[in-house]
């Protein structure tokens, strides 16, 4: 059997160890060493941080990687990114491809399905994409935003130094503390009162249960009264009263006719006059009326 030489057995082992380097080096970077991924196309306006073998997700899932990025000069500068995608994977119509970077800069490919009742994308078709702005980008959005506050803050600070440099706010924080002592004596006060109130809390109840007992003995006492036999009293006496009253309007009786018929009366008042008279002249002439003898009657 026929040797090859040195130099073609050296030659062999250079190009299998490219060979070997080749492969080592796309499996290294994420790729597969004989690829069978579906190949979609991404247009970028930007894409800042994104290279070869960054990896594509899709709901956090890792689902394909970048395979090359080219630079579009005859399509108004676009960049173009070739990306391979899982077979297993249909991507729908209507999705994006985010490029998203995390806070230690790793930057990945998040693939935004769309909705799968529009269609899917057929392999070597085009992608839409676009930056994602991350934590990193909002903040950089911001700080033109931040730049016209500055001078605003600058104001803000300049009057709060102003503010507590006046001796009213110190003479407000020591009345702040007087009332937080006020706050704290009170405090310690309705606790003993608290206190107080529940030693005697027992006795309290003890007297009300006395007072609830008096009650409703006074109710039970009040509902065993004959309330019928004291109506049937106070009716009779309302009668006796009306048929007294009837009389008295009457002219029937000494006090009917007394009430009713003058000339009694005039009559009555005469005769109460002449007895007045009579005491009156008794008084005064009692001999006319009352003879004594101790010898007996004289016949005048």
């Amino acid at each position: 059997m026929k040797k090859f030489s040195k130099e073609i057995q050296i030659g062999l082992v250079a190009v299998a160890a490219l060979l070997v380097l080749f492969f080592g080096l796309k499996f290294l970077k994420g790729m597969t060493l004989f690829s069978s991924d579906n190949r979609y196309f991404v247009k970028f306006k930007d894409v800042s941080g994104l290279s070869m073998s960054s990896p594509i997700f899709a709901n956090g899932y890792r689902v394909g990687v970048v395979e090359d990025i080219v630079f579009d000069y005859a399509n108004t500068g676009e960049i173009v990114a070739a990306i391979g995608i899982d077979p297993k994977l249909s991507v729908p119509a209507g999705s994006r491809a985010e490029i998203a970077s995390d806070l230690m800069g790793n930057v990945k490919v998040e693939l935004v399905l769309g909705d799968a009742a529009q269609g899917m994308v057929a392999p070597g078709d085009t992608i839409t994409g676009c930056q994602r702005l991350g934590a990193m980008g909002k903040a950089a959005d911001m700080i033109p935003t931040v730049q016209q506050m500055l001078p605003k803050l600058d104001s803000i600070l300049a009057s709060v130094n102003t503010l507590l440099a006046d001796p009213a706010i110190a003479n407000s924080l020591h009345n702040v503390d007087q009332i937080t002592a006020d706050l704290t004596r009170t405090s310690h006060d309705l606790s003993q009162l608290t206190a107080a109130l529940n030693s005697q809390m027992p006795q309290m109840l003890r007297n009300a249960d006395g007072v609830l007992a008096n009650t409703n003995q006074i109710t039970k006492n009040i509902s065993d009264l004959d309330i019928a036999t004291t109506m049937a009293s106070v009716n009779t006496t309302l009668r006796n009263v009306e048929q007294m009253t009837a009389t008295l309007n009457s002219k029937e009786g000494t006090l009917g006719l007394l009430m009713r018929d003058p000339s009694l009366y005039t009559n009555l008042n005469a005769t109460m006059m002449h007895a007045d008279s009579l005491m009156i002249d008794l008084k005064q002439h009692p001999k006319r009326y009352v003879h004594f003898s101790v010898f007996g009657r004289k016949d005048k």
